[in-house]
């Protein structure tokens, strides 16, 4: 007896899709993960640090007389491979692009490089040693650290508020203190300002300043020692632990970023999963009807065999 045949239905090939907005935006995706492959950040640290080296060496009047065209000739080199790289990250994150600060700062550091540097635009070559500043995008130790202290400047600033003020008190009682006798350091207000400065940084503070006015006003100490406990050993240290408190903050919202981004991860994973299976089960479930169609027609065709035969015999 033959088995019957089950013919399952073959949807068509779907076609696919050429959308020129859809190619466009997978080779920017392609693109963008090129460009953040650790390697390829590695090379560019490397030409970095390579064209570091040589706008040292142009320095040296001895080697650029020997090899100045071939170190000017890598440093044109090395600066077409800087301006392909941030035209790529320019196609590839678009807008996005303008939206970086990091993005925006390498983009300036590149574009003062290209500017001519001949005639009044001269003192512009010093400043192509700004390249080397990309490595603090480049590297992300370095990036985070520049984070934090740009993070640092609201509370930087209060503190450097709290030290003017300071500042602006002593300088006045100074200036009507000891003006008349030492006209050189505290004679103006400004000149106060400068002389509490260098107090401040312990720069021959004693032997140096202090003591000589003491000689002639002896009780000097009383002002001078109060001056460089607040401002030398109190607001500068307030200064760092601000800072370091700013770089803790800093490090753990990036803790906590990352943390995020996992969960979103595995969230979506298992989201997909959870969309799989479910997708699983339907087919299984629309297999096992086009097993019971199947079994159904084949337990049918025997009877249908039997009462035809009997048709024949009965008409003979």
């Amino acid at each position: 007896m033959e088995q019957p045949v089950c013919i399952a239905h073959v949807s068509p090939i779907p076609t696919q899709n050429y959308d020129p907005l859809i190619m466009n935006a997978a080779f920017q995706t392609k693109l963008n993960s090129l460009l953040e492959h650790p390697r390829m950040q590695a090379a560019i640290i490397t030409l970095i640090l390579f064209n570091a080296l040589l706008l040292g060496l142009e320095t040296s009047t001895a080697i650029m007389d020997r090899y100045g065209e071939l170190i000017l000739s890598l440093d044109r080199f090395i600066l077409v491979l800087f301006v392909i790289e941030i035209g790529a990250r320019l196609y590839a994150r678009g807008r996005a692009f303008w939206r970086d600060p990091w993005c925006l700062f390498d983009f300036a550091v590149v574009a003062i490089a290209l500017l001519p540097a001949t005639g009044q635009f001269a003192v512009l070559r010093a400043l192509r040693v700004l390249r080397v500043l990309r490595l603090l995008t480049a590297v992300p130790a370095l990036r985070r650290v520049v984070g934090a202290l740009l993070s640092a400047i609201p509370g930087l600033g209060s503190i450097a508020l709290v030290l003017v003020i300071i500042y602006y008190v002593f300088a006045v009682i100074a200036t009507h203190l000891f003006g008349a006798a030492y006209p050189e350091w505290f004679g103006s207000l400004g000149g106060s300002f400068y002389t509490l400065f260098q107090i401040m940084t312990l720069e021959s503070w004693s032997m140096g300043i202090v003591r000589p006015v003491m000689q002639q006003y002896p009780y000097a100490w009383a002002f001078f020692v109060p001056f460089i406990l607040v401002a030398t050993f109190t607001i500068l240290n307030l200064f760092i632990a601000i800072i370091v408190s700013a770089m803790q903050t800093y490090t753990e919202s990036e803790k906590q970023q990352t943390a995020q981004l996992i969960t979103d991860a595995r969230t979506h994973t298992e989201d997909d999963l959870h969309a799989e299976v479910c997708k699983l089960r339907h087919d299984i479930h629309e297999l096992k009807q086009l097993l019971c169609v199947a079994a159904e027609q084949h337990h049918s065709l025997p009877e249908n065999t039997l009462s035809s035969r009997g048709a024949k015999r009965s008409r003979l």
